[in-house]
């Protein structure tokens, strides 16, 4: 299964993807919550976490890219995309239109019209982010930000084993973070977690929007910062080698129906 980084502070995708992990596990009803509170042991799935890229050009890139979205500059932003053969692939299928440039179909999966501006902002993201990996669907094509390596057999046995779904499951973006009794940076640390897959629980008591919960291997239940951990299945731009030198963007891995 596909899945997706450090504590690297340029690593602000975790923030906004984190948030899919909210959505997909919505609080508990008060009378299950005694269920969820004790979720069973499971088996550790470790991971490797990706590392930046060493190419001077992809960080030039992310620069661009990074002034561009401050600016909101969607001229500038067009010269670094390609014109022909943007690809968007969505879980519905391709969502790029043939019809539109390659920059037109950016903005649309981006969100890029949109007035609050949040479409500028995720592109901000990901231009903080220095980690890319092979697309196995893309020949030539590299993503962005990458995956984590670890066994997929072993993932699927633990989802299977735990009779839950993917998105029940993050990773954490470094090693070593502090896991919380409650959902508040003052009260105890009960643990540190190291580089595997962790459970995410949904929770019905109100702890503070920075925290989630999460269930430990040993089946302990404890609260972590929103930002320290990532989801499965990170949305991804995509780049190519361009003809004169560097790199365009050539794609959009994630979203559904077009924005």
């Amino acid at each position: 299964m596909a899945s997706i980084m450090g504590k690297r502070a340029m690593r602000q995708i975790c923030i906004l993807a984190v948030a899919a992990l909210m959505l997909a596990a919505p609080p508990a009803p008060a009378q299950d919550q005694q269920s969820v509170a004790a979720p069973l042991p499971y088996k550790i799935v470790p991971l490797k976490l990706p590392q930046p890229i060493n190419d001077p050009s992809f960080d030039a890139l992310r620069q661009q890219l990074t002034d561009i979205a401050e600016r909101k500059d969607r001229a500038a932003l067009a010269k670094l995309v390609v014109s022909l053969g943007f690809f968007w692939d969505r879980e519905n299928g391709n969502g790029a239109d043939k019809r539109k440039t390659g920059v037109d179909n950016l903005a649309a999966a981006l969100g890029l019209d949109s007035p609050d501006g949040t479409g500028w902002d995720m592109l901000a993201t990901f231009a903080n982010d220095p980690t890319a990996s092979t697309s196995p669907d893309h020949r030539g094509v590299i993503c962005s930000p990458a995956d984590p390596s670890y066994d997929g057999k072993a993932l699927d046995h633990l989802i299977d084993a735990s009779d839950t779904d993917p998105s029940d499951w993050g990773y954490p973006v470094s090693p070593n973070i502090e896991v919380h009794a409650e959902g508040d940076a003052a009260s105890p640390v009960i643990d540190k977690l190291g580089l595997y897959f962790v459970r995410v629980m949904p929770d019905a008591i109100n702890a503070s929007p920075s925290y989630i919960r999460i269930a430990l291997p040993s089946g302990k239940t404890g609260y972590v910062s929103i930002d320290s951990i990532a989801p499965m299945g990170n949305d991804q731009l995509c780049y190519v080698p361009a003809v004169h030198g560097g790199w365009k963007i050539a794609g959009y891995v994630g979203g559904g129906e077009p924005r």
